[in-house]
Order: structure tokens, then sequence, then C-alpha cells
């Protein structure tokens, strides 16, 4: 199995001489998707002190057929799997997640009401928005995949390095995934920002409007992106989620910024 290069992971241990020492931060990509996604904004806060961890979930970053063998016990695990060894190094942690990792980072703090520090989450999903998701139950047994999902970017020039192709059985395990998470989302009550994109072509309103308005966190915000498609954290609007988030863990964590 071959790697895309740009698909490793990331992680970064923090700056010990840094306030921000002891508080780390879980970033999880998306569907098809990889941590090439997610490395600048990753950068972004390792460069502002934080200990910053982007898994690659299994059977992304390789091949579409290598992730129709997977699923979302698969990705969750791996998210959950992260969370526990940056858990290790840090007294808390704070998670962001971009659509299906979005989904995830939803999952883990359903899952650890108690120890997720708070939510940034960038075009999330937890619900589908296409009426035939229905029949991927069916259709997974008979084509393998269908067109990608992948490069949903305003800004020209910038490529997501996702596959070309939806994997089918994978798709409908997510899906599966989201409608048990659905029945979850009032158990999460930590701190939450989510920034949606006022034109995406992957994933609608409908799952902010979801999440907003079933999980107990009373400190929840939207924030609608202007110039961005779904893969913002690559789009036009990327500086303003990588400083809004470093902003949003600041001031939930209580960390003081200086040298």
């Amino acid at each position: 199995m071959t790697v895309h290069p740009l698909a490793e992971p990331f992680h970064s241990e923090g700056d010990d001489a840094s306030p921000r020492r002891g508080i780390g931060v879980l970033l999880s990509h998306g569907f098809t998707g990889s941590p090439a996604s997610m490395r600048p904004w990753a950068e972004y806060l390792a460069a502002q002190g934080y200990a910053v961890s982007v898994p690659r979930l299994p059977g992304h970053g390789t091949t579409w057929q290598d992730m129709n063998k997977t699923s979302w016990a698969d990705w969750s695990g791996e998210i959950a799997r992260a969370f526990e060894a940056l858990s290790d190094q840090v007294e808390s942690v704070f998670v962001c997640g971009l659509s299906m990792g979005g989904g995830l980072a939803l999952r883990l703090a359903a899952d650890h009401p108690d120890r997720v520090a708070g939510l940034v989450l960038v075009n999330p999903a937890v619900a589908p928005d296409r009426k035939d998701v229905k029949l991927l139950s069916v259709l997974k047994h008979l084509v393998p995949s269908l067109g990608g999902i992948a490069n949903d970017i305003k800004k020209p020039g910038v490529e997501e390095h996702g596959y070309t192709q939806t994997p089918l059985r994978a798709a409908d395990s997510m899906f599966k995934g989201y409608k048990i998470l659905r029945d979850d989302l009032g158990r999460i009550t930590c701190p939450l920002l989510l920034m949606r994109s006022a034109e995406d072509h992957v994933v609608g309103p409908s799952s902010a409007r979801i999440i907003l308005g079933s999980v107990a966190s009373t400190d929840a915000r939207e924030e609608i992106l202007e110039n961005s498609y779904h893969v913002a954290t690559l789009d036009n609007d990327a500086e303003r989620i990588f400083e809004g988030s470093a902003a949003f863990i600041e001031r939930v964590s209580g960390a003081v910024s200086g040298g």
C-alpha cells in the first residue's frame, strides 16, 4: 500500500515555552480526502504553540479501492486512538473536523462529553442531502464506485488531492454512522464553533441545522463563510478559519497570549 506523499499524518508536540502548553488540537479530514486538506490549518495551530495531531483515516490517501474495505467504525476508531494518544501528552484536547471529519469529531464528543474541551467544525456532515442515498445499500453490490466529490474549492488552482471516485460500500457505512450519531448529538455539551460555507456543493445546510438544534452545548455559534465552497480549509476563507479557531480555543481554554 503506497500512501500519497501529501496524505501523510501530521504531528507536532507543541512548544514547551508557549502559553498554550498543555493544550492539544486533533484535526480530522473528510470522506475520500486526506490530511492534505488539514495540513495548512494544522501548521498554523502548531505555530501558535499547540500540540497538534492530524491522523490519516484508514483507507484514505491510497486508492478508493482500499477505502471500500474500510468503514465508519474504522474511521471513528482511528480518531479515538489519536485522541487518546494526544490526551496522554496534554491536559486538554480540542477537536476540529471538515465534512465527515466534523461528524467524527461530534462522535468523539458524544462518546466523551467530559473530555473534549471544544469543537471546531467546518462544513460538518451528519445527514444526507440526496434522497437516493437510501439506494446505496443495494447499489454498492452492483457497482463499486461513482464519481468523486473532491475539489469543491472556489479558489483557482487549488487541489484537495482526494479520490476521483466515491467508493460506495464506504459511503453506505458513513451514512449509517451518521444515523446513529444524530441520535446521540444531545450528549454533546462542550463549546462549539461551526463554520459553514454559504455555497457548498457537497454538504447542504441541513447538517448544520441538525447539529445546532440537537447538541446540549450552551456555547454554540455558527459563522458563515462567504467566499469558499466545501473544502473551505484550502479555500479563500482559510485564514479566517485558522484565526477563528485559534481565538475560539484560546477563549475556551483560557490560554493567555504572549511570548
